[in-house]
């Protein structure tokens, strides 16, 4: 089905559009169901020319190493772009992306992106700085994985979390509304499953967490402290 003018002014790119420019869009739009679990492109699969944009729920992005191992590269969320080679490259999936809840993923046909852009060059500014935020990211991943300490790592993923995604207030705590199991932590931040559990254990008075992976922030400031690399011990 297409996407309705309420979803594409939600998605970032597209909020310096005007209704009728929403409505023109509109017609080269689909939207898809995924449930909970399943797969909506595999590793290397080859992805038609548009653009892909999550409208509701949550996307989990991995990758196979060389040795086999699963690496969890990102966790999209609601108005979040994802496989760009799709839109500006090679037409192969970079990576493997599964729903972790129900979701509902909007595409855009390539063609008239383009010519939407031409009309509106604000759109490619967004997109880029969208690709641009994402190297960011990238690089100071990298820079972690190679320089940081495996807590410092674990106290910048969960206070991004905390700033990124839904979260309420319970007992002077700030709790996560995303559970993020011990496996899926490790694996974000290139960590066996033990060491996070053990460095969890060195952090029980700055995060508890509970079965199922609830997490809650007991200091705010500490956890900035660790995440920037000021205090660790």
């Amino acid at each position: 089905m297409k996407a309705t003018v309420e979803q594409l002014a939600q998605i970032g790119i597209f909020s310096s559009l005007n209704p009728t420019e929403l409505e023109q869009l509109q017609e080269h739009t689909a939207v898809r169901t995924y449930q909970q679990g399943e797969v909506v492109m595999y590793e290397g699969d080859r992805i038609p020319e548009k653009l892909y944009t999550l409208s509701s729920g949550s996307l989990r992005v991995t990758k196979i190493g060389a040795a086999g191992k699963e690496t969890i590269l990102r966790t999209l969320f609601a108005g979040d772009m994802f496989a760009a080679p799709a839109l500006l490259g090679n037409g192969i999936a970079p990576a493997t992306v599964t729903a972790e809840t129900d979701v509902q993923v909007l595409t855009t046909e390539r063609d008239f992106l383009l010519a939407a852009i031409r009309e509106n060059p604000e759109i490619a500014l967004r997109i880029l700085g969208v690709f641009n935020q994402r190297l960011q990211q990238l690089h100071e991943t990298v820079h972690g994985l190679v320089s940081e300490r495996a807590i410092v790592r674990l106290a910048r993923f969960i206070h991004y979390f905390s700033i990124e995604q839904s979260t309420k207030i319970a007992d002077n705590s700030v709790c996560l509304e995303k559970r993020l199991p011990y496996y899926q932590i490790a694996r974000s931040i290139g960590i066996t499953y033990e060491e996070c559990v053990r460095l969890f254990k060195k952090l029980k008075s700055v995060v508890s967490y509970t079965r199922g992976g609830k997490i809650a922030v007991l200091d705010w400031k500490k956890l900035e402290e660790i995440a920037s690399g000021e205090q660790i011990d």
